[in-house]
């Protein structure tokens, strides 16, 4: 995967700072040629994965840091994309126990990592050795499959 252009955007923890992220990203999207279903599902997935800073990693509290980076990438049989990097200072969590709730679990809410995983092409959360919590994730134009 070759990376070429990039966009970075430093907002608050608030959900106020959410639509100017949403926009950058329907930009970015529409001119790598993401069909309108592939562009709505990265803007949920990207939502979702700063709802769950906002929510989990800061506990609410509005004025924390978030970093995201959206960047282009040439990935499999030449597919444009978008890789996106979401970097809180956060708490941490191991990695390997971040799980969807039950889908039979019906009620609001909780559902943000199941989101991230059917969207996204590929997505991968990590503990950077400063702190906080690092999920990169990276959804191809066309047709794909999750991995993680």
């Amino acid at each position: 995967m070759s990376e070429t252009s990039s966009v970075e955007l430093n907002i608050a923890s608030n959900a106020k700072s959410l639509p100017v992220v949403r926009g950058a990203v329907e930009r970015m999207a529409a001119m790598e040629g993401f069909c309108e279903k592939d562009a709505h599902g990265l803007m949920l997935a990207i939502d979702e994965a700063l709802a769950n800073v906002i929510r989990h990693g800061y506990d609410g509290r509005p004025d924390q840091p978030i970093a995201i980076r959206l960047t282009t990438v040439t990935g499999p049989n030449e597919r444009p994309g978008i890789a996106v990097e979401v970097r809180d200072k956060g708490r941490q969590v191991d990695p390997a126990t971040i799980q969807g709730r039950d889908l039979d679990d019906v009620r609001a809410g909780g559902l943000g990592v199941h989101i991230i995983r059917t969207v996204m092409d590929e997505y991968d959360y990590s503990c950077p050795p400063a702190g906080g919590m690092l999920l990169r994730m990276v959804k191809y134009v066309g047709p794909g499959n999750a991995q993680g």
